[in-house]
């Protein structure tokens, strides 16, 4: 006889909103559906939400069609925005598909930039666009196109004054120490936008860093064929950056779809408490294997300096 292997099921839910939280974070990465999770953290508790979701129709794990992606995320953005603390932020990579099925096969499809108008819809301030480009990008057979060798990530914000730390993400100047102190002498640093922000140039020279440009350049990581390791691994250098300068030290950082616990990793060690949902328990098995080794699976990225 036979006995048929019984399914292990995901842990129970704690009823208490700050026990649900104390969980996340002491566990580093969950056994979870962050559909159920999510909305039972406390509200306000959260100060950087930083995921990178299934894309659409792309991980045999977790398929979404592009069509429906928007309704799917709707749910976990909502509860992400009760959790968020009022200079709380969103921040989410995601990648666009060319649709292989349906009206627009062979076109790239949409979905990305619907899910940013759903958003702000929701209540969710868009703040910036960032571009992760991959300088080691594989390519791919996609028709009439170059490979894909970049991707997305927006930030979102729940209030008007997000906690940001530029200061966190400087990046060395290109020009030389004779220019720099030439234009600390300039006397009319002060440059305004119709949108009511602003920078004084010469401040900026005297922090010892240029502003780090939208674009951030990160090489891949290939771990899909060590142990268990994620299909899908975030590399350190595009977490690094988010949590650096959009999280204050010790403060909450959780992604929803953790994957191979990166985040969390990265978070911790630049001292902000951190916690994770993954809804594959073998995933949740490896990742918790590596933040209990501190490690995150790739080098630092390069900023692209803005000066």
């Amino acid at each position: 006889m036979h006995l048929q292997a019984v399914p292990r099921r995901e842990p129970p839910i704690p009823n208490d909103p700050s026990a649900v939280l104390a969980q996340l974070l002491d566990e580093g990465v969950t056994w979870g559906d962050s559909g159920l999770w999510l909305p039972k953290l406390p509200s306000k508790s959260v100060d950087l939400f930083f995921t990178s979701p299934p894309y659409a129709d792309q991980r045999a794990y977790s398929r979404i069609h592009p069509d429906r992606y928007v309704e799917w995320f709707l749910p976990f953005a909502r509860a992400m925005y009760d959790a968020a603390s009022d200079t709380g932020s969103l921040v989410i990579n995601i990648k666009n598909r060319v649709a292989k099925d349906g009206p627009l096969r062979g076109q790239r499809h949409p979905y990305v930039f619907q899910l940013v108008i759903a958003l702000q819809n929701m209540g969710w301030r868009w703040v910036e666009e960032y571009i992760w480009q991959k300088p080691n990008a594989i390519p791919g057979k996609f028709g009439p196109r170059t490979k894909d060798a970049f991707e997305h990530v927006f930030h979102f914000a729940r209030g008007t004054k997000p906690y940001f730390d530029l200061n966190a993400v400087r990046v060395p100047y290109k020009t030389t120490q004779d220019e720099i102190e030439r234009r600390k002498l300039d006397t009319n640093g002060r440059r305004n936008t119709e949108a009511g922000f602003g920078r004084d140039r010469v401040s900026t020279y005297r922090h010892g860093g240029a502003d780090p440009g939208n674009v951030i350049a990160v090489s891949q990581t290939y771990n899909q064929h060590r142990g268990v390791a994620h299909t899908a691994p975030m590399p350190e250098g595009l977490a690094e950056f988010f949590v650096k300068a959009m999280s204050p030290a010790g403060g909450v950082v959780i992604d929803p779809f953790a994957g191979g616990g990166t985040t969390t990793v990265v978070a911790r060690r630049h001292g902000r408490q951190a916690g994770g949902l993954e809804l594959h328990e073998e995933f949740v098995m490896e990742a918790r294997r590596r933040i209990a080794a501190g490690l995150a699976d790739d080098v630092p990225g390069r900023l692209a300096a803005g000066s």
